[in-house]
């Protein structure tokens, strides 16, 4: 008996686990399907060089800057959460069970400050996103040959993405961004799961770069380098994954490097 309720008891906890990390991709999911189409229904600015302007980077009527910047934010930390949770859960859930008390309260809350630490990181990279974004924009409404430069630097930058898939930098971070070592002190957890929101940051450098550069609200963005990001962190064979993106995305840049040319 004893033997049965100590397989129960795990099985129950990683039900309940996966069952409540289910729930909030749902939700985060949802409310970034919201905001895209909400941000879809707003009018962009043409810009010299054939290309427009998102009003996620402006200030809509009688709007202040610093809730412009909490929107923004707000809005990436939802899609953070949906585009990282699907491969960040397993992750955690390893971490949970070498904490060496499954089904324990203590094991839950060290899970989920280790979570809230790695996401606090991918917070501090919206604000600093905000900031470099307001400023390149702003820039191209005030130098026109900047503006009309725009599209061929958003080509180098997804071509220079897809080589970086095929650099030793990638293949050091995918194997750091699998890792969460164990800890009972609440500070430590904190600071594992930010380490690691690091890690992950470096190593999806070049898939951040093109969901950027294509639109940070652009759904089937999203919905690409999610996959992406979740099959080269879970799959049996995650080199291969990997080349496969930077081949998909170097095409991908050259082929806008061509229009823009």
């Amino acid at each position: 008996m004893g033997t049965l309720k100590a397989v129960a008891n795990p099985r129950a906890s990683r039900r309940a686990f996966f069952g409540v990390a289910a729930l909030v991709f749902v939700a985060s999911a949802a409310l970034t399907v919201a905001g895209c189409v909400s941000m879809q229904t707003m009018s962009e600015l043409p810009m010299p060089g054939g290309w427009s302007m998102s009003m996620t980077w402006a200030p809509m009527c009688g709007q202040k800057w610093p809730r412009v910047a909490a929107t923004f934010v707000g809005m990436w930390m939802v899609m953070m959460v949906a585009m990282m949770l699907p491969s960040l859960a397993p992750v955690l859930w390893r971490y949970h069970e070498a904490m060496g008390e499954a089904g324990s309260m203590r094991a839950g809350r060290m899970t989920a400050l280790a979570g809230v630490g790695y996401f606090s990181v991918w917070a501090v990279l919206g604000v600093i996103v905000f900031v470099l974004g307001v400023a390149l924009m702003s820039l191209a409404l005030r130098v026109p040959s900047m503006a009309r430069a725009v599209p061929i630097a958003a080509a180098c930058v997804v071509l220079l993405a897809g080589i970086l898939q095929f650099s030793r930098w990638k293949s050091r971070y995918l194997a750091c961004g699998r890792m969460l070592t164990a800890t009972h002190s609440a500070s430590k957890a904190w600071t594992g799961g930010m380490r690691l929101g690091v890690h992950c940051i470096l190593c999806c450098a070049g898939l951040t770069a093109v969901l950027l550069v294509n639109g940070t609200m652009d759904l089937r963005a999203m919905a690409c380098v999610t996959l992406a990001i979740t099959a080269e962190r879970l799959a049996p064979f995650p080199d291969r994954i990997v080349r496969v993106t930077g081949a998909i995305v170097v095409v991908k840049g050259l082929w806008m490097l061509l229009q823009a040319s």
